[in-house]
């Protein structure tokens, strides 16, 4: 079978999980092959997400490398042989592929975990609100593609209305909800899209006020999106250069300190939705 020409930050996650794995064990590649009768371009394909690889060559794999976190093994098995079509993939040639990434990393998340200091987070945004902030990028969008970009994050919202209903928490700068990125209409409807938001069960958002002391984290917008088992977890930011997903061991205790720094200098939640609620009737 010939290698993948974009693998996605799925796959490639997995590839990079089997080389810790094998860096743990003290292995180089060369030995490895030599057990399982492979090739380094095979087992090289492989780590780099690249190639697939079988349940049964997985397990041989964890086996070899002595790994004995049998859930962490299950976790890589189900990545390895999910052969699930997801709708994102309806955009692949359309979008670039680190919106195809995001939706897929929040379709298999536990939880999510957001803060949004420069924007509404993604999945609470109303469609205006949307539109007006892919239609501000430089160079702007043709219509075409501005109308996929908002569609889609629509679609993504469903992670939150799906009888699973993963388990949300946004944390957001009252400047986000005061910035009207479009008019006066657009900016109260995106206000009253977030109170509805935070009435789902499995939905919280809280708000970080202008008064509010000890916050020092204007840059920390971040979303931490958990994995079937905490060392899968994946750190996804924006930088100016595009999308970035961390997931090394250190990156993800340093993003799940920020959040409770963060997180600390907000609002409870039945405070925050007071607050929103004066601050439409501001408008």
């Amino acid at each position: 079978m010939a290698p993948r020409s974009q693998p996605t930050a799925r796959q490639v996650r997995l590839g990079a999980e089997l080389r810790k794995l094998r860096d743990a064990a003290g292995m180089s590649a060369r030995e490895v092959v030599g057990v399982l009768s492979s090739t380094s371009a095979q087992m090289s394909q492989v780590e780099a997400g690249l190639s697939g690889v079988s349940e049964e060559r997985l397990r041989r794999l964890a086996a070899l490398y002595e790994c004995g976190d049998g859930a962490l093994i299950d976790a890589l098995v189900a990545m390895a042989t999910d052969r699930t079509r997801g709708w994102w993939e309806e955009y692949r040639g359309v979008l670039l592929t680190e919106f195809l990434d995001l939706a897929e990393l929040e379709h298999h998340a536990r939880f999510l975990q957001v803060i949004g200091t420069a924007h509404v987070p993604g999945l609470l945004q109303t469609e205006d609100y949307a539109r007006a902030v892919f239609a501000y990028w430089v160079p702007e969008p043709p219509e075409s593609e501005l109308e996929a970009q908002v569609e889609h994050r629509m679609r993504r919202r469903q992670v939150l209305a799906a009888d699973r209903g993963v388990e949300y928490e946004a944390v957001v700068h009252e400047a986000v909800l005061r910035t009207r990125v479009a008019d006066r209409r657009v900016a109260l409807d995106q206000l009253e899209e977030v109170l509805r938001q935070s009435e789902r069960p499995n939905v919280t958002v809280r708000v970080i006020p202008f008064d509010a002391d000890g916050f020092a984290g204007a840059s920390a917008a971040l979303l931490y999106a958990g994995g079937k088992v905490p060392a899968l977890d994946t750190v996804q930011r924006d930088t100016p250069y595009g999308t970035a997903f961390l997931d090394d061991s250190s990156q993800l205790l340093a993003m799940r300190t920020l959040f409770r720094k963060v997180e600390a200098a907000s609002l409870d939640p039945v405070k925050s939705r007071d607050f929103i609620h004066r601050l439409a009737k501001e408008l």
